[in-house]
């Protein structure tokens, strides 16, 4: 410091300057004093790591208090607080720790200590490190800045004491800093869209751009000028009406305001939650959220106001509108349109139908929980309910040609009401195929071939041959038929024995009993 000492309004003169970029020579020009002196007196605030901010809300008292603080040779007070810094050291060394936790720690042991901005100084005059600090400035509603935490949280099975790790994602809003976190179980897309949907139904309202790493949820191809986004995420971008810009590779400058609020999460998150022992993800993230709020609705340090009252006073009303319904996540891919018309989806094992002159061509298949949409040549040709049956058909009858229209509507309830107009022991027969076949397709076909047997016999040779077949137990076209064909249907118990029987050299006789 300079031999003497001068006015403190001259001394927040001089820093007003700085922090305004003006240099040091003409600022020794302006104030009439020396550049050394000048410097030392930019050091000395640098060294408490204060901001113009919090410079200009001291009183005159108060900074002068704080120059003496600087000049006193050791006191007892200043060693009682040295000999806690080996133990700070440590302590910062844990996640979410800070320097205002253990000052916090400090002055409830010693009421009388030293006040929080002559702490910061003596401890990094301890150890003897700096800091520069930047300052950016963002039009309010324009940006979202995203980003994960290094570090994560633990949640821990009840049952089993299995510990599971959980990434968490956190999210500011540029102008106002209002900031969002949550926990999940990774980075992958699906959980990446998921928490960003979150953060804008919170915010309650969508920025004019959302500001990505390059992670692989968000970029499939990093590059300097057009990454490429990723189709997912890019189909959800256009959903909520916003932009997607990825951050340049290694460049922690172009998303710096997203690290400093990782940062604080770890202090006023991560640090309160770090004795607490959760059992599932919903519980963790309603701690995080009730830790969020008392973050939010903090006083930013040497001004009157907060995160969340500037949210609300000037950067709410310039966010766009939230869509109707949240966004469904979709997932894609191939496949060939069969020879009936219809594609196989094999995630549910399930059949959908497109227009017939679609067939043998190669489509793509967009589906999410609730619809799935078939495209050709970019161009969609069928949309469908999603319907999760293994096994099963989903068809539009205007998709099926003639033939097919007709095959479309076979079954088991067709055939049964069909075979019951001819008879109960054809009906019956019936049931017996339908619950025989393997496939549903195979025995629809053998029900119509014995159904249309009764154009040709009769509804009462078909039902009598039907009854007959029952006796036999053989269940097929091929033996109705036969039944048909021999003239068994029309045997009955009295006329049994009257039936004569071929001759054949292996026939034993009556007398072969005797």
């Amino acid at each position: 410091m300079a031999n003497k000492q001068i006015g403190m309004r001259k001394i927040k003169k001089l820093f007003k300057l700085y922090t305004e970029g003006v240099s040091k020579r003409k600022i020794s020009s302006g104030l009439n004093i020396s550049r050394n002196t000048v410097t030392k007196y930019i050091d000395f605030f640098k060294a408490y790591k204060l901001t113009y901010y919090e410079v200009s809300a001291m009183t005159l008292e108060e900074l002068h208090t704080l120059f003496l603080a600087g000049k006193k040779q050791k006191s007892s007070k200043l060693k009682t607080l040295e000999s806690y810094f080996p133990y700070f050291d440590k302590e910062l060394k844990k996640t979410g720790v800070t320097q205002l936790l253990l000052w916090e720690e400090y002055k409830e042991k010693h009421p009388d200590g030293f006040m929080l901005s002559q702490f910061y100084y003596w401890y990094r005059e301890w150890r003897k490190e700096l800091s520069p600090v930047m300052h950016f400035t963002h039009k309010s509603g324009d940006k979202l800045f995203i980003d994960f935490t290094g570090k994560k949280l633990t949640i821990v099975d009840e049952h089993t004491g299995e510990l599971q790790d959980l990434e968490v994602f956190v999210c500011v809003l540029v102008s106002s800093q209002l900031t969002y976190a949550e926990a999940c179980e990774s980075q992958r897309k699906e959980d990446f869209i998921r928490c960003i949907e979150n953060a804008l139904w919170f915010y309650e309202g969508v920025p004019r751009a959302l500001v990505t790493d390059n992670l692989k949820a968000a970029v499939k191809k990093s590059h300097r000028y057009e990454p490429s986004v990723n189709d997912t995420f890019a189909d959800f971008a256009d959903h909520y009406e916003t932009t997607v810009l990825p951050t340049r590779a290694y460049k922690p400058r172009d998303k710096a305001i997203v690290e400093n609020a990782v940062r604080i999460i770890y202090t006023r998150v991560f640090a309160p939650l770090r004795h607490q022992t959760f059992h599932n993800r919903s519980s963790l993230n309603t701690a995080i959220l009730e830790l969020l709020e008392q973050h939010n609705r903090m006083s930013f340090r040497g001004r009157s106001y907060s995160r969340r009252s500037l949210f609300e006073e000037i950067e709410k009303q310039t966010l766009k509108p939230l869509p109707l319904k949240r966004y469904e996540l979709k997932s894609y891919a191939n496949g060939t349109v069969h020879k009936n018309s219809h594609i196989y989806l094999n995630k549910d094992k399930h059949y959908y139908s497109v227009p017939f002159n679609h067939v043998g061509k190669k489509v793509r298949i967009i589906y999410s929980e609730t619809s799935v949409e078939i495209y050709h040549k970019h161009q969609r040709i069928a949309v469908h309910p999603r319907n999760k049956k293994k096994y099963g058909y989903t068809t539009n009858k205007e998709h099926m040609a003639s033939y097919h229209q007709f095959v479309s509507e076979w079954s088991p309830e067709k055939f049964i009401n069909w075979s019951a107009n001819i008879g109960a022991d054809c009906r019956a027969y019936i049931i017996k195929i339908l619950d025989k076949k393997q496939h549903p397709e195979q025995s629809y076909k053998s029900c119509l071939g014995i159904l249309h047997l009764a154009k040709k016999v009769g509804n009462e040779r078909l039902n009598n041959a039907c009854k007959r077949a029952l006796d036999y137990q053989a269940y097929n076209y091929k033996m109705i038929q036969r039944i048909l064909e021999k003239g068994w249907d029309t045997i009955t118990e009295e006329n049994l024995e009257d039936i004569d029987i071929p001759s054949h050299n292996n026939t034993r006789g009556k007398n072969y009993y005797k």
